[in-house]
């Protein structure tokens, strides 16, 4: 495809509820869109960077500027271009894996949608529908928590997971556990937010027989995440850490892991997305799909990967509803605890463009050739 024009659309989206987890409080989410436009279509793919560099190095603002000056500018200058391409097109610019599946998830869109196919076709879906799990901020008191997640249990979600940090971690997780019964998947989510001398407090929550404990040191630290695992019974996930195929492997292979979350866009994008899911299935290590407060945009293409054989996990996949009173799409629906997975062309969702401009936080930034 030769794409002909590129705009990053800024949108203001406030949230249903503040989210809180150990880095922060977002009472809305600041929305980096990317819209291709090319000579056999067009597609749209979401930035997941949050507004400051808090849950990474990336950031909203210096997303749109990498796009707009480095990304964009090899798109337009490039005769026709693949998604499979993109490694190779946007070689030598480090990093900014964020930037790059925005990119990858746009033109995906547009190639897929020319093509006819859908993103399960493409990805290798083996399900029409998904497990989802609720993922659970922190909250201002443990009575408000358990209203919450009493919420959550009544809409049918198959797994609840919770923030926790120093100060909020045993307490309101005994309290979860009471309130939904031992049968239901209750996981948690550090964020990075524990260190070394934290493990002998972490074992504790081995009590509340938990699905796993997703991130408690931060990213670079692998060796801690080891001595945590062989320290517990609760089984230890990475996230942040993850950041290719390759350290996923090795943080497996180090005992550093035995769950893996795959966020595509924390990864660089869904196709590094799924070698991530093919290396960890030839391992037999299971995946799940995390989430980033995406749109409908974005959980389009996520509720496709995670039909993927081993994302065999509820994910972060929630229903609209959870985060957006109104959706830049048609709505993700929650049925019997399940999301369907889109089987129209692309991410098989309508981008609502009126919203779009409705919602916007600044003009957009319009590239062509």
């Amino acid at each position: 495809m030769r794409i002909e024009a590129v705009e990053l659309h800024r949108i203001a989206m406030p949230l249903v509820r503040p989210f809180e987890t150990s880095f922060g409080r977002q009472s809305a989410r600041d929305v980096l869109l990317v819209h291709l436009l090319g000579d056999e279509g067009e597609g749209w793919g979401e930035c997941v960077a949050m507004e400051h560099p808090l849950y990474s190095s990336e950031y909203v603002q210096g997303c749109s500027e990498l796009i707009e000056h480095y990304l964009a500018p090899r798109l337009l200058g490039a005769p026709d271009i693949a998604a499979e391409g993109l490694g190779e097109l946007f070689g030598g610019i480090i990093g900014h894996r964020m930037s790059k599946a925005a990119v990858e998830a746009a033109l995906l869109d547009a190639q897929l949608r020319a093509a006819g196919l859908s993103f399960g076709e493409y990805l290798g879906a083996a399900r029409s529908e998904v497990d989802c799990g609720v993922s659970v901020g922190i909250a201002r008191d443990i009575p408000s928590l358990l209203e919450e997640v009493a919420g959550y249990v009544d809409e049918g979600y198959r797994r609840i997971k919770l923030k926790i940090k120093p100060g909020w971690d045993l307490e309101p997780v005994a309290a979860v556990r009471e309130l939904i019964g031992p049968q239901m998947l209750l996981q948690v989510d550090a964020n990075t937010a524990y260190t070394a001398a934290d493990i002998e407090h972490l074992g504790r929550l081995d009590a509340f027989d938990l699905l796993l404990i997703e991130q408690p040191f931060v990213e670079e630290d692998i060796a801690t995440h080891v001595s945590l695992a062989r320290a517990i019974a609760t089984p230890v996930c990475l996230d942040e850490s993850i950041v290719n195929v390759d350290v996923a492997v090795d943080a497996i292979e180090r005992g550093a892991t035995s769950v893996v979350n795959i966020k595509p866009g924390r990864v660089g994008g869904y196709l590094e997305a799924v070698r991530i899911h093919d290396a960890c299935g030839e391992l037999d290590v299971p995946v799940w799909c995390g989430g980033m407060l995406e749109t409908g945009i974005g959980r389009a293409a996520n509720v496709a990967l995670a039909a993927l054989p081993n994302f065999t996990l509820p994910g972060d996949t929630s229903a609209s509803k959870r985060y957006f009173a109104e959706d830049l799409t048609e709505p993700f629906e929650l049925v019997d605890g399940r999301l369907a997975v889109p089987t129209g062309p692309g991410t098989g969702v309508t981008v609502r463009t009126g919203l779009v401009r409705d919602r916007a936080s600044r003009p957009p930034v319009v590239l062509a050739r």
